[in-house]
């Protein structure tokens, strides 16, 4: 649904709006701000009328022969206040936007000569504005710097080039390597404990029974089969300035030198975790702003890496409800934020899915639970109740019993041995 854009804003913006400048970008880019994206023409020179405030552009070079051939995306947050021109050139060679910053006397002359130049930028798409507020009103400049790559460009992580000389190269198995391959398997399904297991080891009998040239043979046959994929792919290093910053969710969901009781406890509620995520941060509701930036990236960014992150995040939430009443504001702007975000993520996202396999279901139902167990405020209570009409009309999900625990969902008794790991 469009939202028409009445006299006083247009006005409004007529006098503050901001002015993003695009020079030298060759006809047929894709180019987008926020939740819209065109292909340019030869007169496109950027955007005009931009409301003030933070906004996500993006663009894609594409092939001038080939309609789909278009590049992945790149893409910056940008805020704009009142009146700013921001001004990019295009680079040609890099087919990329310039790393060359344009100095404040080009910027001047725009300004002075914007009326002749505002036939050639696009009016900001004021119909998106709205949902697109709503979907980002709690990433600030300095949290989108912080999360970005050092060089601010946001798009699929850049990696060096690996010499021939560390390429892998895989075990190559003799006949009686592969028999004994085999044999261990056997064993291995059986049950019974084969010559180089840990127990072995342990004795030092491994290497007087393994034949010569099968070590590796044999490392490979007690891998899992992800470390096997792993051990035959080259050890690819980042350009530095090109990884994303996000806030890095720890492994262990609980304070060092926990009892078995309290590493359940901090199990089934992650109310440590989050907190500890949080104090990462200048202040509390800047989680919910890296929810928002990383959900941002995916959806408009095609950044995938975006997409587990934001997934992860909301699965913390989800987890928490210690944390609901002490962090009331971050669970009240949380739950507002992923009722629009569901709104505009892509139905094959979740359609098709068993309800008990989908894990967005699993975890807003937990959400759910854990608000009805915090004793929540009065509006928390009533904004979930929206949320649970909202998944009932874009997904037909029903929640008849939020009091009950999935099966998945029901307390695990934890092992002293798997503390000590």
């Amino acid at each position: 649904m469009k939202t028409k854009m009445d006299g006083i804003t247009a006005e409004m913006l007529q006098n503050k709006g901001a002015t993003f400048v695009f020079l030298g970008v060759p006809k047929g880019t894709v180019f987008g701000i926020d939740l819209k994206c065109w292909r340019t023409d030869e007169e496109f020179r950027g955007i005009r009328l931009i409301p003030p405030g933070m906004h996500y552009i993006y663009y894609a070079s594409s092939s001038e022969t080939e309609l789909d051939d278009v590049s992945q995306r790149s893409g910056f947050f940008q805020y704009f206040n009142e009146n700013d021109i921001i001004v990019k050139m295009w680079d040609k060679q890099t087919e990329d936007v310039s790393t060359e910053i344009v100095n404040e006397e080009t910027v001047q002359r725009i300004r002075l000569n914007l009326s002749n130049l505002d036939r050639y930028l696009a009016p900001y798409p004021y119909d998106v504005w709205s949902r697109w507020h709503c979907l980002t009103r709690q990433i600030t400049a300095p949290l989108a710097k912080k999360l970005s790559p050092e060089k601010g460009l946001i798009r699929s992580e850049e990696f060096h080039s690996v010499p021939d000389s560390e390429r892998p190269r895989g075990v190559k198995k003799s006949k009686d390597c592969s028999e004994d391959g085999e044999k261990q398997k056997t064993m291995e399904d059986s049950g019974e404990p084969s010559p180089g297991t840990s127990e072995n080891c342990s004795k030092g009998e491994s290497s007087a029974q393994s034949s010569p040239g099968c070590s590796g043979s044999r490392r490979l046959s007690r891998m899992t089969e992800k470390e096997r994929e792993d051990a035959m792919l080259p050890n690819l290093k980042p350009v530095e300035g090109t990884v994303m910053r996000f806030t890095e969710i720890p492994r262990n969901k609980y304070p060092p030198g926990s009892t078995p009781m309290e590493i359940t406890k901090h199990h089934l509620d992650q109310s440590y975790t989050l907190e500890f995520i949080i104090s990462q941060h200048e202040e509390p509701l800047n989680i919910v702003g890296e929810l928002q930036f990383a959900y941002t990236i995916f959806l408009i960014g095609h950044y995938w890496n975006g997409f587990d992150h934001w997934r992860n995040l909301v699965i913390l939430l989800c987890s928490c409800e210690d944390a609901i009443n002490k962090y009331r504001d971050v669970f009240i702007h949380f739950i507002a934020t992923i009722h629009y975000q569901m709104k505009e993520l892509p139905l094959e996202f979740l359609c098709g899915i068993d309800m008990d396999q989908n894990v967005f279901y699993k975890k807003f139902r937990e959400l759910f639970r854990n608000v009805n167990g915090a004793n929540s405020s009065q509006k928390i209570v009533m904004m979930i109740e929206r949320f649970k009409q909202n998944l009932a009309e874009l997904f037909q999900w029903r929640f008849p019993n939020d009091d009950t625990d999935d099966e998945d969902d029901k307390p695990v008794v934890v092992e002293t041995e798997e503390i000590n790991e």
